[in-house]
């Protein structure tokens, strides 16, 4: 900053203190902010973050006209993953969501290094979750689903982390597959039952015959 812009943001900011002094205790309201135990505010002095960082929780001053007060929450975020359609490794389509918990931890570089980190990590989320599955079969889709929510934690968690988010858990929820499948897998699974029903029924009659034939009375020829 060169020194005639400093001494103008100075005296700029000096005009605004005497307003508010001679306005006093009008220009106390807006002057006046809270912050919940839970949220942190950023505040913007002229276009500049101030040196002293994120403020909150508690009560604090401010300067009307001159500051622009972020707010950030801090509690956890949960968000739903849309359904993804999905060509699997062994080219089958599958519509998958998922949920995904996430928080920000340094409300600072979440205001200053993104635009809008909610936005940004929701839309990852549904981009690492397409990425993931499209390196899976189905049938490992269908059966490591805790693996697969943990490698998008690790790779969401890492992607996000210069927006000042941890994501702390993600949970794959639904795999839809295609109608024409289900009914081919519904089939396959009703023939397989079937056989099985049968091998059992042959299994049963040939006991019976065994422990009939066992059991028969023998007839003994006469002397």
């Amino acid at each position: 900053m060169s020194a005639g812009t400093n001494y103008c943001t100075i005296l700029i900011i000096a005009i605004v203190y005497i307003l508010v002094a001679c306005t006093f205790p009008f220009s106390l309201p807006f002057c006046i902010k809270v912050i919940a135990e839970y949220e942190r505010a950023v505040i913007f002095r002229l276009g500049r973050m101030l040196p002293d960082g994120a403020k909150g929780p508690g009560l604090f001053f401010v300067l009307p006209c001159l500051d622009k007060l972020r707010k950030v929450d801090l509690r956890t975020v949960t968000f739903d993953v849309p359904p993804q359609e999905v060509l699997t490794k062994d080219s089958v389509t599958v519509a998958v969501d998922a949920v995904v918990y996430y928080r920000i931890y340094n409300p600072i570089v979440a205001v200053t290094n993104v635009e809008d980190a909610d936005r940004s990590t929701r839309l990852l989320a549904a981009t690492t979750l397409r990425n993931v599955l499209g390196t899976k079969s189905l049938s490992e889709i269908l059966s490591e689903r805790e693996a697969i929510s943990n490698s998008m934690q690790a790779m969401l968690d890492d992607a996000t982390h210069p927006w000042g988010v941890k994501v702390e858990r993600v949970e794959v929820k639904d795999v839809r597959l295609p109608l024409q499948l289900q009914r081919t897998m519904a089939a396959e699974a009703e023939a397989t039952r079937e056989a099985r029903a049968k091998a059992g029924l042959r299994i049963l009659r040939s006991s019976t015959h065994f422990f009939r034939s066992c059991f028969k009375p023998r007839t003994h020829a006469s002397v």
